[in-house]
């Protein structure tokens, strides 16, 4: 049996945690359930995007060559020849001293390489005046320029955006090969815990931590399953853990970590699993455990709301990016100028709660039990391991909750 708290950096513990588990299997799910979700294959064009040469704004086809030096004083006089209708094709051609009227996404008619802009332009029966010379490409897109046919679009291991989905549907992608969604069970231990619609007495309080940890694992892309409250005994958290190993991909339990002789958590990991972390430089999250049950990835967070959440921000995310396929996005990171000093132990990384706004960050110190700071912040500022802290005036990283 390993010794309690024999801390690691936490860099090492992001690295065991990333380690814990493949990529969940594929999925194929329709085009419009694809948001969010995680690519499981590479995503090519199966057709030039566009399929021909387009025009970007209203205006006239030309051959650029003929609007050379042309001006308000001596504006170039092409002969219109046509217009092009949107949604069908063009048997249309524009030759020496020619245009087409085009309108904003049609093809470009044959011998065509701009378009004039109507607002630089005058039409005057048959005639039409262009003010001002084109460059050759000007105002139009190529066949092929957004995507070519077989070239990468979006590649696997991406969570989709909004704008991800509207390029999949540009390349014909009705259904969509993703990862399944893992599913992680959620066990919150404690004999003070009652449910949030009981009002509390005596030494109990509300069931906080399941909650924060359903919306942590929604907003990195896993389902969630609670187990409920279950109390500090041997037997009871063993039933729970064992349940839990085998309906989910993953175990979520909240409390149960620190160093008391009532604490049977590690030991029950171990009994079940193995036990590969008790203890991080972290702070607030020191007594945090990563294990194993059988195959199944386990993170033990602190009791405290604000540890909890400061764990699963730093070390559950690349755990669970494990699971759920994802590859390491970068975090939404801004620089602020700190408004208070902000003091730090020599030998453990600190997260510190922050409120940002115009650019200066504003410490919300406060004890780990609190939830008052996790509600008032914004951010947090990571202060590194070999660091004594900071002083007011510094220019430091933020990173949006």
């Amino acid at each position: 049996m390993s010794l309690f708290l024999q801390t690691i950096p936490v860099s090492e513990a992001q690295q065991i945690a990333s380690g814990l588990s493949g990529p969940m299997p594929e999925e194929l799910v329709p085009l419009g359930e694809s948001y969010t979700r995680v690519l499981a294959r590479d995503i090519h064009a199966d057709v030039d995007i566009p399929g021909f040469d387009r025009s970007v704004m209203d205006g006239y086809a030309v051959r650029s060559s003929d609007t050379t030096g042309a001006g308000e004083a001596i504006p170039a006089m092409l002969r219109l020849v046509g217009r092009v209708v949107m949604g069908g094709g063009t048997d249309l051609s524009v030759h020496r001293g020619e245009c087409v009227y085009v309108p904003t996404g049609a093809p470009l008619p044959e011998g065509a390489d701009a378009v004039a802009m109507v607002e630089y332009c005058d039409l005057l029966g048959d005639q039409v005046l262009v003010k001002k010379p084109m460059a050759n490409g000007e105002n139009m897109v190529r066949r092929g320029e957004d995507f070519a046919s077989g070239e990468l679009v979006l590649t696997e291991g991406r969570r989709l955006s909004i704008q991800d989905t509207g390029a999949l549907a540009a390349v014909g992608k009705k259904d969509v090969p993703v990862r399944k969604k893992p599913l992680v069970g959620v066990i919150s231990t404690g004999s003070e815990l009652v449910p949030v619609d009981a009002v509390p007495t005596g030494g109990q309080v509300r069931d906080v931590n399941s909650y924060m940890c359903r919306s942590f694992l929604d907003s990195v892309g896993c389902e969630s399953r609670l187990y409920g409250i279950v109390r500090d005994d041997r037997e009871s958290l063993g039933n729970a853990l064992r349940t839990a190993m085998t309906e989910c991909d993953g175990v979520l339990i909240s409390g149960g970590s620190s160093k008391d002789d009532r604490d049977m958590c590690a030991d029950l990991i171990r009994e079940n699993g193995e036990v590969l972390v008790h203890g991080i430089a972290l702070a607030p999250g020191k007594p945090t455990i990563i294990g194993r049950l059988g195959r199944v990835p386990v993170l033990g967070l602190p009791g405290h709301p604000a540890s909890a959440l400061v764990v699963m921000t730093v070390i559950g995310r690349p755990l669970f990016r494990g699971l759920t396929g994802e590859r390491e996005s970068e975090r939404l990171v801004e620089r602020a100028i700190l408004a208070r000093n902000v003091p730090s132990m020599k030998g453990r990384e600190d997260y510190i709660r922050v409120f940002v706004k115009d650019g200066c960050a504003h410490p919300l110190f406060g004890k780990s039990g609190l939830l008052n700071t996790l509600v008032r912040s914004n951010a947090l500022i990571r202060v590194p391991a070999g660091s004594e802290g900071f002083e007011q005036g510094d220019e430091v990283e933020v990173f949006r909750w």
